[in-house]
């Protein structure tokens, strides 16, 4: 099994139950979702949940009849949760590296999950290590 994080989308049918096959056929492929979640616009529902094994997410989701499913490739980043305003200053640091965060949520353990386009990685992770290295040490964990 991998142990590299990575971004599983799942385009979800519009109909109830939807989520619960979704859990379900991951569950039964041993697939333990580590931060995401459902978000719904207009009529159409994505999840976006971190896998460590987004091949093995990709092949339950279709053989459960779900998806399509995307696995990409993450950037994560830590704040520090008692700042008010980390948010949006390191979003300004990757606006400003003209990074486009595509998505956003957080993981199990308080990470920052960000997804960007594929071309714009190797940028987002040099902003976000950056970013690591100008954070006081005493907010480190």
């Amino acid at each position: 099994m991998s142990t590299h994080l990575r971004d599983l989308e799942v385009r979800l049918p519009d109909r109830p139950g939807a989520l619960a096959d979704l859990g379900e056929a991951l569950g039964a492929a041993g697939v333990s979702l580590e931060g995401g979640g459902v978000f719904t616009v207009g009529d159409v529902a994505v999840a976006h949940y971190l896998v460590h094994d987004g091949a093995r997410a990709a092949r339950a989701v279709a053989a459960a009849g779900l998806g399509p499913a995307v696995v990409s490739d993450v950037v994560l980043a830590r704040l520090d949760q008692e700042t008010p305003g980390q948010l949006g200053t390191l979003a300004r640091r990757l606006g400003d590296a003209r990074v486009n965060v595509q998505v956003q949520y957080s993981d199990h353990v308080g990470n920052l999950v960000l997804l960007v386009a594929d071309d714009e990685v190797a940028a987002c992770r040099e902003v976000v290590a950056e970013w690591g290295r100008r954070r006081p040490p005493t907010d480190r964990m």
